[in-house]
């Protein structure tokens, strides 16, 4: 029996813990809030065994994986990095999908040295959008072009948001306000977050807004791709409340002048959006994703599109964005436990493509949790 960790007992955290324990794996859910806790146990049942720690000291990361085979990292972004760290000097191989606003390649030689693998933003975008690409890029003779759209909404938007936080709701605002990075004509170029706004129709949903956010991570240096995108996906006219935010400050890390030592109006601005941002007991949430590549393949040109439109399963609980970022995450683990991952270090998703039988796997294991992509190509020419 495969002995798992997971470090965050938040939305996703639970369904992670959730979906390998219905393979007979024994879990522990660690983290310091008892409602999360709680939470956890009524979605992921009674066998799940529940710990409460401060997952900002990294002696006690440590000592809560001492006796796990493989971690799952589920913490906020602000908290993923220095988690991470914890894991791999303890020894414990891990898949993570926290947000993280630094590189967890730096942790690379320290992963190594402890004979460990870690797979990092491994949900659903960062994630099974990296490996989608990775794919296209191996399967083209030459890739020109790679496209990610992605987004968690309510399935029914209420004003003046249109808008609820399906992850860490800091995380959200992390992506509005850190500079978006893409690719043109093979040079890298960064604009502000929200910029690039037009109006897209895909399929099963109204017309969506669409706009640049920092999305790429690694793919912008392990693609050798000359054009790509990440863009955010929203109801329309929320890009725009959004800016107006960050421009106002609302958004700001800095300490607020003249307020209490150490209070930013990012937290103020948290504390005020969170009642308007959580789903009530029942509402149900969507994701939608689209992924195109494009360019030549087989002397002709060629354009892949991935589409998954997915909606919250509310019989047992599990909102859309939790079952769509955790079962990338829950599967690759799977992958790593069985030893079909052998590589040490910490690698993006998208290293993961280039073996096609292990993400033909992973499509199967999302297709029997619900989670289907519909793919369309001309790549026949």
């Amino acid at each position: 029996m495969t002995r798992a960790t997971v470090l965050g007992g938040g939305l996703v955290g639970a369904v992670v813990a959730a979906d390998l324990a219905a393979d007979g794996w024994e879990i522990t859910v660690v983290d310091r809030a008892e409602a999360a806790l709680e939470r956890v146990r009524a979605l992921a049942g009674p066998d799940v065994a529940l710990r409460r720690a401060d997952l900002t000291d990294p002696t006690a990361i440590a000592a809560e994986v001492a006796a796990a085979d493989l971690v799952l990292g589920a913490l906020p972004g602000h908290l993923g990095y220095r988690a991470l760290r914890a894991v791999i000097e303890a020894g414990r191989s891990c898949c993570d999908i926290s947000f993280m606003p630094e590189d967890p390649r730096d942790l690379d030689d320290l992963a190594r040295e402890r004979g460990v693998t870690v797979v990092y933003d491994c949900g659903v975008a960062p994630g099974l959008s990296n490996m989608l690409c990775g794919h296209a890029v191996a399967m083209f003779d030459d890739c020109e072009r790679v496209v990610i759209q992605v987004g968690g909404l309510p399935v029914k938007p209420v004003l003046p948001f249109e808008y609820k936080a399906g992850f860490s709701p800091s995380d959200v605002i992390e992506e509005y306000v850190r500079p978006a990075r893409y690719v043109e004509a093979g040079v890298l170029t960064e604009v502000p977050a929200l910029s690039g706004l037009v109006h897209v129709d895909l399929p099963g949903v109204p017309t969506l807004e669409s706009f640049l956010t920092d999305g790429l991570r690694s793919l912008l240096d392990t693609l050798a791709v000359p054009f790509q995108e990440e863009r955010t996906l929203r109801y329309p006219g929320h890009a725009r409340l959004m800016a107006a935010f960050r421009e106002a400050g609302l958004f700001s890390s800095e300490p607020l002048p003249g307020g209490p030592p150490g209070m930013r109006p990012v937290d103020l601005t948290l504390a005020g959006l969170l009642p308007c941002w959580t789903y009530a007991p029942g509402e149900a949430d969507l994701t939608v994703m689209r992924v195109e590549a494009s360019g030549r393949m087989g002397g002709v040109q060629a354009h892949l599109v991935w589409d998954l439109l997915d909606y919250a399963d509310l019989t047992r609980g599990f909102s859309s964005m939790a079952r769509t970022t955790a079962f990338p995450c829950t599967l690759v683990a799977r992958e790593i436990a069985a030893g079909r991952v052998r590589t040490h270090g910490v690698l993006p998703p998208e290293r993961l493509a280039t073996d096609a039988a292990l993400l033909e796997r992973i499509l199967e294991g999302l297709a029997a949790r619900g989670v289907v992509l519909q793919t369309s190509s001309n790549a026949a020419g």
